[in-house]
């Protein structure tokens, strides 16, 4: 079984959409182990994003996500990985697959709605940033 990190964006989240990106999660036989809403300052999206330092969009990245509430989720299945990131579509929705949660609800390139992890070292990193072994399911 393969892990992955989730995110519901400040944008998904203000817009409540957070039924409907489990909703997709429950429906493609993707087990959420673990979920939490949250607050990020500045500093703790600086940290969880620290990757993207020096590219041009990190400040810009960094405000938005640290702009309001998200919802963070250890999810848990079969190429989990994968599966998640066709759930929600290319990064850019305009490039996005009809029916993916970007094409369906994101309004430009950052705010597009959800974060998923892009490899199993970066899903261990993402998962531990937000939760301890005690807060997932069947860890």
């Amino acid at each position: 079984m393969e892990r992955t990190l989730s995110i519901i964006k400040p944008d998904g989240v203000g817009k409540g959409l957070i039924g409907e990106v489990v909703s997709r999660f429950e429906k493609s036989d993707i087990r959420i182990i673990a979920m939490k809403m949250l607050w990020m300052t500045k500093k703790q999206a600086q940290g969880f994003y620290a990757v993207h330092a020096e590219r041009p969009f990190f400040d810009s990245l960094t405000d938005f996500m640290s702009s309001g509430p998200i919802v963070v989720m250890a999810l848990e299945g079969e190429d989990v990985i994968a599966k998640n990131r066709k759930l929600m579509g290319a990064t850019n929705f305009e490039d996005a697959e009809e029916g993916t949660i970007r094409r369906d609800f994101a309004t430009d390139i950052e705010k597009n709605i959800v974060h998923g992890s892009d490899a199993p070292e970066t899903a261990a990193f993402e998962i531990g940033y937000f939760f301890n072994s005690f807060e997932i399911i069947g860890a």
